[in-house]
């Protein structure tokens, strides 16, 4: 989102040949606190907003290569890669979004593409999450309905979970531009001007509802995958150490994903409800940048570490492009 508004509570955008600069102010009451001010031909940079730019610049690049892989490559065609796909492309728009938010910054002043800056990364941040959340979904119809999952009813689910997702996601992003912003009323702005504080508390309701929707079907998923590695080591007679082993991978990779998820996304969701504009800006850049470490980190759980993708990349790297290399497409349950 376009924290540098935040800190901008002037309306009066700066004249030609003048640049915006930070500089520190000290209050009544001892407290620092960050202003704007101009000079001509003189330009500082936020460093935050620096390191929120070149985080969407590897965010771009690492989800610009899986959109890539997905999009040409025939095999990668089945439910998963599709969501997969999803996401990779909400990440990809998202660090677009960061990287404009910079350029539009300290290039251009104006409130109208602030506002669809703001949209477009309310928008980009959604689909992600919701991504995630079909990705969850995905994962635990294909250990619950294992039989039957490779089928065209999935794969017209997979495509009603999508329209859903970006649907939601468009509408959301486009209330600030529409009207829903606190551009005319300074008093009701949140901690990420010019989202107002009830647009901002109910994006952050939305995203604690996912996380524990998705708490709850990993948590399914887990005693799911343990008692399938319980059946499959009586089966074998090495109950001891196979069951063990799969039921700690299956848990490890849960945690990792639950983790990640939880511990980018939270700080700035709790701050979200409990912040107010007048708290200083650095607050909120602190919580902001872990949440963009996950779109970061999406695409190293979700597609490098898949083999099938890890074989595409191999061989657009090697040119080796051979008609015969079909091979057959896992299920979610086994990535």
């Amino acid at each position: 989102m376009n924290d540098s508004l935040v800190v901008n509570d002037s309306s009066e955008a700066p004249g030609a040949g003048e640049a915006l600069l930070w500089s520190e102010a000290e209050s009544p009451d001892h407290n620092t606190s960050f202003e704007f001010s101009t000079a001509p031909f003189e330009f500082s940079v936020n460093p935050w907003d620096i390191m929120l730019c070149m985080s969407g610049t590897v965010i771009a690049c690492e989800n610009a290569i899986v959109v890539a892989i997905i999009f040409y490559t025939p095999t990668l065609r089945t439910p998963m890669f599709v969501l997969i796909g999803s996401l990779a492309t909400a990440d990809l728009l998202a660090g677009m979004g960061l990287i404009l938010n910079f350029v539009f910054q300290y290039v251009i002043s104006s409130e109208t593409i602030s506002l669809i800056t703001v949209g477009f990364l309310v928008a980009s941040f959604t689909a992600s999450i919701s991504s995630l959340l079909a990705i969850t979904v995905d994962r635990y119809f294909s250990l619950y309905n294992a039989l039957t999952y490779f089928s065209e009813k999935t794969l017209q689910y997979v495509h009603l979970m999508l329209v859903g997702t970006w649907g939601v996601s468009l509408f959301l992003g486009l209330l600030p531009v529409l009207g829903w912003n606190c551009l005319d009323e300074p008093e009701s702005c949140s901690i990420v001007r010019p989202l107002t504080r009830s647009n901002v508390t109910i994006l952050a309701t939305s995203f604690f509802a996912i996380f524990v929707l998705m708490l709850t079907l990993y948590f399914k998923i887990c005693k799911i995958v343990c008692r399938h590695a319980h059946q499959i080591a009586l089966q074998q007679h090495f109950f001891a150490t196979s069951h063990y082993v799969a039921t700690k991978k299956g848990v490890s990779t849960l945690a990792i994903i639950l983790g990640t998820f939880g511990a980018s996304w939270l700080p700035f969701a709790i701050y979200c409800l409990v912040g107010e504009r007048e708290y200083p800006p650095v607050y909120t850049y602190a919580t902001l940048l872990p949440a963009t470490y996950n779109s970061m980190i999406n695409p190293i759980i979700y597609a490098y570490r898949n083999t099938e993708i890890q074989r595409s990349i191999y061989m657009v790297l090697c040119g080796c492009f051979q008609a015969n290399g079909a091979y057959r497409s896992r299920s979610p349950s086994e990535v």
